[in-house]
């Protein structure tokens, strides 16, 4: 599972020109979902999110998360982040989830992050057609795969 955090100001995505979610201060957290991911990589993945420090504190040192600065989450799922760009200009996706294994853990991801920040998370609707905007603070982006952990 390959997450790319964005500490943004404000983010929405909209789908059918409509907004879907919407945060202000917080974590637009793109999702890649791969078949090895398991519950597992849920757990561990949604409590580094809750618990990054990347908010600047009263000194400006990046020192809090996202509850000490009251932050909401954007999740998206994002199969793309999977790519193989290793043979020609046209990615394969063959790491990505098909839809059957990767919109239970999708789902499973958003309770466990919802419970883990401790109040509901904003959402994109997984497979569809997704405008997403954002304005990055810093910009901080911050990759984090759950198959690196050690």
């Amino acid at each position: 599972m390959i997450a790319v955090l964005q500490r943004v100001s404000e983010a929405a995505v909209r789908i059918d020109g409509q907004v879907a979610g919407q945060i202000g201060r917080g974590f637009l957290v793109l999702l890649g979902i791969t078949h090895t991911d398991t519950t597992d990589d849920i757990v561990w993945l949604s409590k580094k999110i809750a618990g990054m420090r990347v908010f600047n504190d009263e000194d400006g040192k990046m020192n809090l998360d996202l509850a000490a600065v009251q932050g909401s989450v954007l999740l998206i799922s994002q199969f793309t982040l999977h790519a193989s760009t290793k043979k020609g200009n046209r990615p394969s996706f063959i790491d990505a989830a098909r839809p059957d294994v990767a919109i239970p853990l999708y789902e499973q991801m958003i309770v466990q992050l919802s419970a883990d920040v401790g109040h509901p998370i904003q959402t994109g609707r997984f497979g569809a057609d997704m405008q997403v905007s954002l304005l990055n603070d810093g910009p901080v982006t911050i990759v984090i795969d759950t198959k690196n952990r050690i």
